[in-house]
């Protein structure tokens, strides 16, 4: 009988493509990981089974009520903890969007309460993406969070990029900061650093980074820590606290999926600035496209129909090129229809829209998925019945391709990017990676 090997690492995201964001991290720092698609009702691995390193249990809850998105976590955490999970990881996005009330503080604050743990981090940075964090202040590339195109976020405006400022206003414990020059230091300045604050009755501390030889150096300081909150960049300094004390073996490949076969497409519901470059860009090149509109859904057009008959002639041997069904639209597009028909009500539509078209097309043969947008990522994936992804090859910093390894109702290569990663030319570069 083979030994169960040690959960090291149990992962809370709160979006799905945070979640892949995440495994892809870790994976590539040489952790097996598995990603669930919400709370498993069974354990992943029996007793004779060789488990994972590392479980990221992937959310939906970055939008909805603060109470129901503790729930949740507490629901995740639970059966983390019931697996053996060593340290726990609560991962929320790199541009640390999230709703006026929440809900990062509460979440963080419920997750410490449970671990009875009386001092965090929160360090959103992700320097290969251009997020970081520097004197507490969170910038995406060279702007401050606030001034880049997070202010517009249809569901999470971002107007502060004063991280300790916005974490303070959603929870009631103390947040501080630890600074650069600390981490210039190395991970000793930085545990001695955790003591002082701790010492002046901080609970949790905003973390700078701006290189990811800064979070390996914070990852060695965090070793042991009870809960860490980050985005997914902190992922790539902590594999090496347990290969230090033998507990994971040397770094190697983890990320071999399944020969990809079938057809090719993406869906398309991100608002952010990225993915509105990807759309213009794939159109630009003469691909095929075809754009689901809020406004027609609310007077009862039948835009599910519709675009899954554009796509059925498309979707040929003869036609190997992916083709994309998009939602996206520039911001003030967006607020266009939030006005006339409520931010909860076109966003409802258009998710529902998407994931039954995303439905649609694994009928019609599709089996190779880019799904572009956190809330629609989430949306496809549940209603195609999705329960586990395994983790593959590295599209782009933060996107992985996946392999809906059960669960789905037919076999399927998902690609779920949040909304603000990539290049332009990332539709196209995603397929390119998949048939390396």
């Amino acid at each position: 009988m083979t030994a169960k090997r040690r959960l090291l690492l149990g992962c809370i995201a709160d979006d799905f493509t945070g979640a892949t964001d995440l495994a892809n991290n870790l994976v590539r720092a040489g952790m097996s990981t598995v990603q669930t698609i919400g709370v498993p009702s069974v354990d992943l691995a029996s007793d004779d089974q060789e488990g994972p390193d590392a479980i990221v249990v992937a959310l939906k809850s970055r939008t909805i009520s603060p109470q129901d998105a503790v729930a949740q976590s507490l629901a995740a955490l639970k059966w983390l903890k019931s697996q053996g999970a060593e340290q726990i990881y609560f991962k929320y996005c790199s541009t640390f969007d999230s709703t006026a009330e929440g809900n990062i503080g509460p979440v963080t604050q419920a997750l410490m309460a449970a671990l009875q743990s009386r001092f965090t981090v929160a360090c959103p940075a992700f320097p290969e993406a251009l997020r970081t964090v520097f004197k507490g202040h969170l910038f995406v590339g060279d702007q401050l969070l606030s001034d880049s195109g997070m202010r517009n976020h249809p569901l999470t405006p971002m107007l502060d990029a004063n991280l300790v400022s916005v974490l303070q206003k959603q929870t009631t414990l103390k947040v501080g900061l630890l600074s650069y020059d600390v981490v210039a230091r190395g991970a000793e300045a930085v545990r001695e650093r955790f003591a002082q604050l701790q010492a002046d009755g901080v609970e949790v501390a905003v973390l700078d980074a701006i290189s990811n030889a800064d979070l390996l150096t914070l990852g060695q300081a965090l070793a042991g820590m009870p809960l860490v909150t980050a985005g997914s960049g902190i992922a790539i300094g902590l594999p090496q606290n347990w290969r230090a004390n033998g507990a994971l073996g040397p770094a190697a490949a983890a990320d071999k999926l399944p020969l990809a076969k079938g057809f090719k497409a993406i869906i398309s519901g991100s608002c952010s600035l990225a993915t509105n470059a990807q759309v213009t860009h794939f159109q630009q090149l003469g691909c095929a496209s075809f754009r689901v509109d809020a406004l027609a859904l609310a007077r009862g057009e039948d835009l599910v129909a519709h675009a899954l008959a554009w796509a059925k002639p498309l979707l040929t041997v003869e036609n190997p090129a992916p083709l994309l069904i998009y939602a996206t639209a520039e911001p003030a597009a967006v607020k266009d229809v939030q006005a006339q028909l409520g931010v909860e009500k076109a966003g409802s539509l258009v998710e529902a829209a998407l994931a039954s078209i995303a439905k649609g097309l694994l009928a019609l043969g599709v089996r190779q998925l880019v799904v572009a947008g956190g809330e629609t990522s989430g949306a496809v994936v549940q209603a195609l019945g999705v329960t586990q992804l395994a983790i593959g090859p590295q599209i782009a910093p933060g996107v992985p391709w996946t392999f809906a390894s059960n669960g789905a109702q037919q076999p399927l290569h998902l690609a779920l990017k949040s909304g603000n990663f990539g290049g332009v030319d990332f539709f196209t570069q995603a397929f390119a990676v998949l048939h390396d």
